[in-house]
């Protein structure tokens, strides 16, 4: 096995721990995509409303969230949050579908935006900054 295959079964590794960690099977998080830089994420509306009967805004959150952590470690050296912000659009009813793009990189820190969709209307936008945890 040469380095850069170890370091893909290190990453192939991170991401199955990430996709099957407890809080991410409690809330029914599908994995849709993962690609270099980017991760397409899907959480089904049954079991998250709030008193509104609208998907609760710590629902969308956690989507966003891990939509965000898979993006930023899908390659390179694990990442972790730095810090991360949510703009809510609009209500959101149905099973919702959040894809993450990495917009920027430093030697140090990342920076994603994850766009939140109820079908194809767009719910909410997060943004999150990951640091680089060096080895």
């Amino acid at each position: 096995m040469d380095c850069s295959d170890k370091m893909n079964h290190g990453i192939d590794e991170r991401l199955d721990a990430m996709n099957h960690a407890q809080f991410a099977e409690l809330c029914k998080l599908n994995v849709v995509s993962v690609g270099e830089g980017k991760a397409v994420v899907r959480m089904p509306a049954e079991g998250m409303k709030n008193a509104m009967g609208n998907v609760h805004g710590g629902a969308i959150f956690t989507l966003a969230d891990q939509a965000f952590a898979l993006a930023a470690n899908s390659y390179g050296e694990p990442q972790v949050a730095l810090c991360s912000s949510i703009n809510y659009i609009k209500a959101a009813k149905g099973d919702l579908e959040a894809r993450a793009t990495k917009v920027s990189e430093t030697r140090n820190t990342s920076v994603y935006e994850v766009r939140v969709f109820d079908g194809e209307v767009l719910v909410a936008m997060f943004t999150g900054t990951g640091y680089r945890l060096r080895r």
